[in-house]
């Protein structure tokens, strides 16, 4: 179960952060994305660097451009009761490298990355 591996104290950002903020948020952390939350910890989006990057190759306002412009609002997520590898599968086959854990009122409760699974699989086998 994704539970078991999952992080679960993990970084979250608001739609209103700067990009700023939030690759130094990553960049302090050695993440490369996390969630986007509302005020009452729902997921409204996923924000990472690679996006970021593409996004500050135009014109723009980096230390002010909020997050929720950039984000991908339209998230994949899982479940902590889902199976390792069908996540694997998803993050795989959406060509993602994490995917936020919530539950079913949305809310964060964790985060699950390719090295996660990875790392799983090696002690594992």
């Amino acid at each position: 179960m994704i539970g078991e591996i999952m992080h679960s104290d993990i970084v979250k950002l608001k739609r209103e952060d700067s990009l700023h903020k939030a690759l130094d948020v990553m960049y302090d952390h050695n993440i490369n994305g996390a969630p986007v939350v509302d005020e009452n910890g729902k997921l409204t989006g996923m924000i990472v660097k690679a996006d970021i990057y593409r996004f500050l190759m135009e014109e723009g306002h980096y230390d002010t451009c909020p997050v929720d412009w950039v984000m991908a609002k339209d998230v994949v997520t899982a479940k902590s009761d889902e199976d390792i590898l069908a996540v694997a599968k998803r993050l795989r086959e959406k060509n993602i490298v994490s995917i936020p854990v919530i539950d079913d009122e949305n809310t964060v409760k964790g985060i699950i990355s390719i090295e996660d699974i990875m790392d799983y699989v090696i002690k594992k086998f």
